[in-house]
């Protein structure tokens, strides 16, 4: 299959890539939902008789031919005609295009089609005779425009004129007569060029310019997709998402090109970053052998200065006279290989390009040229950018292949990144300075420091980069080199860091490293590295043993406020804080962790002020100030960008900032920050809390993606160690999948299993919400012995919080039977109340009231708790507890206020079982229906839609990303069966959803945009 016949996302270029033999194949349409809606506009325009063209511009390989066809492919019973410029020179074939679309007119509807004009038409295809000696251009302008105006009277014609950069004079000036003079109603022209085949004297491009002047003439650029593009396109090909590293390295080369992205998969495993295929590297080296021999060694020096590269860098490097220098810089710059840079130098359009060059310079020649930019950069670093030239120094002498240069300056580069809170490149700065330590005899003392140092250095440094099996790598190697009598506290360090990894990436819980570095640390001098260190193990130990954790800290504060270490004290204060929210009163701890907030903040210390935002965000949310959370957590994660542990600390914080959100009803936000937590992709159980909110998140919404969210999150359970607090959500999480499904049987083995754990009663934050869905799955299998075990734990665990007591009200109403079939005699039309005997209230009017009361004070505690969507579930269960007892009024009250929670939430299965409650106990008219199908926020949306409003403004105004109000539009879209904004705002004006202050406003739906 040739690429030109490829059916995925992308349109490849003509010419030489269609000798491209294509691997692999997306069929994913990605990421141009804006410029689909703009080619459908020019066609819903060109339905009233409007004039209306495209000119679709892009860069060879970037879809623009893939875009026509999904166009066409929803064409609306349009007639679409395509016609192939063809690469013969820029004065190509005349008429090549045109000639091509009559031909298949004549084939598939015959010479009638022509209407007797043969002799005419011979002009464009000589196999149809004689050309008529009066056939000239004027006449066959005039023909060819009467010929699409009789193919438009009865349906509009799309007509699709591809790589306009290689049309001859006579195209363009037929185009121009079509544009400009005949103007045939009922038709759409669509014209593709390359933008990267405009040089400066390109006729087509004086041409598109007077053509931008013409009445209903329209520019359409398509430009290279994004990161998320990217992985659509991977996972397209690969049939599942890969890991986001993989897509982050391709989208790193690829830059969003389709067709690189595509041949780069087709190479294989897009993590290990291999070569680039051959096919490609053809590709790209074909326009750079098409330049001048002079300037093609100034672009070869160039590829060895990176993507970017300034002028005066690069004059020094090259080493040629001013003159020739500007003259191969020109010559690359028009054949659009370089773009000259407003700062100052240069960018190769397109990073493998400068990959594709660099990777042909022969060896000699390669470790020439990056000697020389290693020697210019440090003769002078103010040819790089600020703070640039540790980094650069060290890349060029180890690519020139100066091992000892290489191993000194790539240490003092990684200590300047470190410096820079630049993990991930200290990381791998330290990890060459490790490669070169066995190949250079003296390189402890050229660089001033032992193995056993070098090895911690860059185990910290993998650690907060993120990179968790590396790091126990290093981690096992620096414990056997230690000498834990001689050395104590180090020792103890390492075996502290050592249980931390074994449980971040479920390997083993680590109290063992952890008990070892506590004796160890406990028996070393008291000193302020001891303190620092004790509040460390503390804070790790505390997760496994509650008292045992407060023990340490408090030791550690003791050690640290001797000492005057604010750090350590800091550290110390944070453990005992988190610790003391559940083992003593709840304002306490939050105490304890804002005084230790307090503390980082006046001691400048960045990492304690993340510690603290992570524990605070944590405890918040334990106690039910959902909204508190939020704002802790968020200010959180911008300061752990600061510091450069996004994937550590910043994970924590953003997945409890997702937490927070979710519980405050506000599941879209919540749902794109669990997506930038994907991209980070942090390491072992780091990436396990966003993913699991996730699936919650998607199972809730009745989501597609749900199920596979789901068996990548309770993948987790099967490693050798989980945590209590990742654990049991992971058991709340299958429990509610099976119950979803119908799978009750399952929900209650499940739940069975899940309380059998010895460590529920010491974690009520978790416990708790799985004692809630496990109440849910005993009722629904009627499984007596599961109730008597839940009550059992719920009478033994703690009950201090709202959402506490809010569970405990569920599990109490949960169990309180009503009379079976109650609903269903209601929904018969039948008094749904017992007969009352002499005796009073019969024993099932008894249990009803009794289950009432129960689903009311469950209500109520949710209510007082704040969470919208338990809130809805428990409403719908007292809605048919109040049907059960005759009080069909406030049934419908409470079904219409869990309905419209669940549009707001967007809860699909919810809001599908509020209207099968309705209709059971005969309350269809309760629950709203017909224009009540937005959310409040789609609702929001729309009024700033209506009014006008671009995506970016409506993200500024409603605090949100332009990506969730895009998928908020979608939705609104979806929902109002419409084609566009236009007429979603013209179908939300006309059914009253905008609300009343925006027509009192005199607002109505806008004409733009």
């Amino acid at each position: 299959m040739t690429a030109r016949n490829l059916g995925g996302v992308l349109s490849h270029p003509r010419g030489i890539l269609d000798a491209v033999t294509v691997r692999a194949r997306s069929t994913a349409f990605v990421g141009r939902d804006a410029e689909i809606a703009a080619l459908r506009e020019a066609l819903k325009r060109v339905r009233t008789d409007e004039p209306a063209m495209v000119l679709v511009g892009g860069e060879a390989g970037v879809g623009k031919t893939r875009l026509i066809e999904e166009f066409a492919r929803h064409g609306g019973g349009a007639r679409f005609l395509t016609g192939q410029c063809l690469e013969l020179g820029e004065e190509g074939l005349p008429y090549a295009p045109f000639a091509g679309i009559v031909r298949e007119l004549v084939r598939t509807d015959g010479l009638a089609i022509l209407d007797g004009h043969e002799a005419e038409f011979a002009r464009l295809l000589p196999e149809l005779g004689a050309v008529s000696p009066d056939a000239h251009r004027g006449v066959l302008f005039d023909r060819v425009a009467t010929l699409l105006a009789r193919l438009a009277a009865d349906r509009p014609v799309v007509v699709v004129l591809e790589d306009l950069h290689w049309a001859d004079r006579s195209t363009r000036d037929l185009i121009e007569f079509l544009v400009r003079g005949a103007r045939a109603a009922r038709v759409l022209m669509i014209c593709t060029y390359r933008t990267d085949e405009l040089h400066r004297g390109h006729p087509l491009r004086a041409f598109v310019a007077e053509l931008d002047r013409a009445r209903g003439v329209e520019r359409l650029d398509l430009g290279r997709l994004d990161r998320d593009g990217t992985a659509e396109i991977l996972a397209s090909i690969f049939g599942g998402e890969p890991a986001q590293r993989s897509i982050d390295k391709v989208h790193m080369r690829a830059q969003g090109n389709p067709f690189f992205i595509e041949e780069l998969a087709a190479s294989g495993d897009p993590m290990a970053c291999a070569d680039i295929p051959e096919s490609l590297r053809d590709l790209l080296l074909a326009r750079v052998d098409r330049l001048p021999e002079s300037a093609q060694p100034v672009l070869r020096i160039a590829a060895a200065g990176g993507n970017r590269i300034g002028h005066d860098l690069l004059t020094t490097v090259a080493g040629l006279p001013e003159t020739a220098l500007d003259t191969a810089l020109r010559t690359a710059v028009t054949a659009q290989l370089l773009v000259a840079d407003p700062d100052g130098g240069y960018e190769f359009r397109h990073a493998l390009v400068r990959e594709a060059v660099h990777d042909d310079l022969l060896p000699g020649e390669h470790a020439r040229l990056h000697a020389r930019y290693a020697a210019a950069i440090e003769a002078d670093p103010t040819l790089v950018a600020a703070g640039r030239a540790p980094a650069e120094i060290a890349h060029h002498w180890y690519a020139a292949h100066d091992h000892p240069r290489a191993l000194v300056t790539s240490r003092a580069a990684a200590v300047a990144a470190g410096e820079r809170y630049a993990h991930a490149e200290q990381a791998r700065l330290l990890e060459r300075v490790l490669d070169l330590w066995e190949q250079i005899p003296d390189a402890g003392e050229r660089l001033g420091l032992d193995h056993l140092t070098l090895l911690e250095e860059t185990m910290l440094a993998t650690y907060t980069a993120g990179d968790f099996k590396r790091s126990l790598s290093l981690n096992r190697a620096a414990l056997q080199a230690v000498d834990r009598t001689a050395e104590p506290l180090r020792a103890a360090r390492l075996l502290s860091r050592r249980g931390k990894l074994l449980g971040s990436l479920g390997k083993s819980d680590g109290t063992a490293e952890l008990r070892e570095a506590v004796t160890l640390a406990e028996a070393a001098p008291d000193d302020a590295a001891r303190a620092q260190l004790l509040a460390d193990i503390a804070y790790q130990i505390s997760r496994i043993d509650r008292v045992e954790g407060a023990r340490i800290a408090s030791l550690a504060r003791a050690a640290a406020e001797t000492l005057g270490d604010a750090a350590a004290a800091v550290h110390a204060t944070l453990t005992l804080g988190r610790v003391c929210s559940r083992l003593t009163a709840g304002d306490v701890g939050l105490a304890e962790l804002r005084e230790a907030e307090e503390w980082a903040r006046s001691i400048g210390d960045v990492e304690g002020l993340v510690h603290a935002r992570v524990n605070i965000s944590d405890a918040l949310f334990e106690v039910g100030q959902y909204a508190a959370s939020a704002e802790t957590a968020a200010l959180g994660t911008k300061d752990s960008t600061k510091v450069g542990v996004d994937r550590s600390s910043g994970a924590f914080l953003r997945s409890n900032h997702a937490e927070a959100l979710m519980a405050l009803g506000r599941w879209d936000e919540a749902d794109a920050i669990c997506a930038e937590s994907a991209r980070f992709d942090p390491p072992g159980h780091l990436g396990l809390h966003w993913l699991q909110i996730r699936a919650n998140l998607r199972l809730a919404r009745g989501d597609a993606s749900a199920p596979e969210l789901i068996g990548r999150a309770l993948a987790f359970l099967r490693r050798p160690y989980v945590s209590a607090q990742h654990r049991l959500p992971l058991l709340v999480l299958q429990v509610e999948a099976a119950l979803a499904t119908g799978e009750v049987a399952t929900a209650a083995a499940t739940a069975h299993g899940a309380l059998d754990a010895t460590d529920l009663v010491g974690n009520p934050r978790y416990t708790w919400p799985l004692l809630a869905v496990s109440a849910r799955a005993a009722v629904a299998a009627d499984d007596a012995e599961l109730r008597s075990s839940i009550e059992a734990l719920a009478a033994e665990l703690e009950c201090q919080y709202p959402p506490d007591r809010a569970y405990a009200a569920q599990i109490v109403a949960s169990f309180t039977a009503a009379p079976p079939g109650s609903a269903v005699a209601a929904s018969d039309g039948a008094d749904p109340a017992p007969a009352r005997g002499k005796a009073g209230e019969t024993a099932g009017q008894a249990r009803a009231e009794a289950a009432r009361q129960r689903w009311a004070a469950a209500v109520e505690a949710w209510r007082t708790d704040g969470q919208p969507y338990p809130l809805a579930r428990a409403l719908v269960a007292y809605a048919e507890t109040l049907a059960a007892v005759g009080d069909r009024a406030a049934a419908g009250e409470a079904l219409e206020e869990a309905g419209a929670l669940a549009a707001d939430l967007d809860a699909r299965p919810l809001r599908d079982e509020v209207a099968r409650l309705a209709r059971r106990v005969g309350l269809r008219g309760a629950v709203g229906a017909g224009p009540d199908v937005l959310t409040a926020r789609e609702r929001e949306v729309l009024r700033l839609v209506a009014a006008g409003n671009s995506n970016s403004r409506i993200a500024t105004e409603l605090y949100l990303s332009p990506k969730t109000v895009s998928v908020h539009v979608s939705r609104i879209i979806a929902k109002l069966e419409v084609t566009n904004r236009i007429e979603a705002a013209a179908v939300a004006h006309r059914l009253g959803l905008l609300g009343a202050d925006m027509i009192a406003g005199g607002q109505t739906p806008a004409s733009g945009h």
